[in-house]
């Protein structure tokens, strides 16, 4: 079985905090979204979980136990908030999750598939989707030969915004090659963020194998104010054939 471990990043930037309450703590049907995603991750098998949080926020520690915290003291953007458990990523035999704490709904069944994926031979392997709002999405850059890079929606040209494929967030990476590849990555963008999607273009110039697996719309909704928390629990209440409140 592969060796697996997880890095969730729940910190905030102070931009998207929701309610003054930090997101991965915002309830859906009661429940934090933190435990949705941390128990979706335990349900493909992994147990090695660590989650990336702002300072002040060690209240979550009791939330996610047995599990590891690690405080993200500058919010420098998300190859920055993975490099913050570097511990956790020093080069072993097997993959890295990295997944976004404010997307609690991702299935087990798509984690198992970016494994695979891994298994396969695959060094990265992106979490693609179609979202129906292209705005603020990464944009995946596709040729013949696969994968070629992600382009932050900010960075990107009219042609880029144009592609209706766009990254969630997700990425299973290559164990011997993870830190190594975050440590590449610079903040030459729009945003001035090291951003982790960078990482495709690097591992794509070292000639490491790069693939994609697509989610659904569903599992893939983010949360960045009410009315996208209101829609996630609605979400989850019609996924469970749930009968929500009239």
């Amino acid at each position: 079985m592969t060796t697996t471990k997880a890095i969730i990043l729940g910190a905030d930037n102070g931009t998207k905090s929701l309610e003054g309450t930090s997101k991965i703590l915002l309830p859906i049907c009661g429940t934090p979204l933190i435990k949705f995603l941390i128990s979706s991750v335990e349900q493909a098998g992994i147990d090695n979980i660590s989650v990336v949080v702002s300072p002040g926020m060690e209240q979550i520690a009791e939330l996610i136990t047995p599990h590891e915290l690690f405080f993200q003291t500058k919010h420098l953007g998300t190859g920055n908030a993975v490099l913050t458990a570097e511990k956790n990523l020093q080069p072993f035999d097997g993959c890295v999750l990295v997944l976004l704490g404010d997307t609690p709904l991702i299935r087990s069944e798509t984690i198992q598939k970016m494994i695979d994926k891994y298994e396969q031979g695959a060094d990265v392997v992106v979490l693609a989707f179609l979202p129906t709002d292209l705005r603020r999405y990464g944009r995946l850059v596709m040729s013949e030969e696969g994968l070629e890079k992600i382009v932050e929606y900010l960075d990107a040209s009219d042609f880029e915004r144009s592609i209706r494929l766009c990254n969630s967030g997700a990425m299973c990476l290559n164990g011997q090659y993870a830190l190594e590849l975050i440590k590449k990555i610079n903040n030459d963008n729009a945003a001035g963020q090291y951003y982790l999607t960078d990482i495709v273009a690097l591992a794509k110039k070292q000639g490491l194998k790069i693939d994609i697996v697509m989610g659904s719309v569903e599992e893939l909704h983010g949360i960045n104010s009410k009315e996208e928390l209101e829609a996630a629990e609605e979400l989850f209440l019609k996924c469970n054939n749930i009968k929500g409140k009239r």
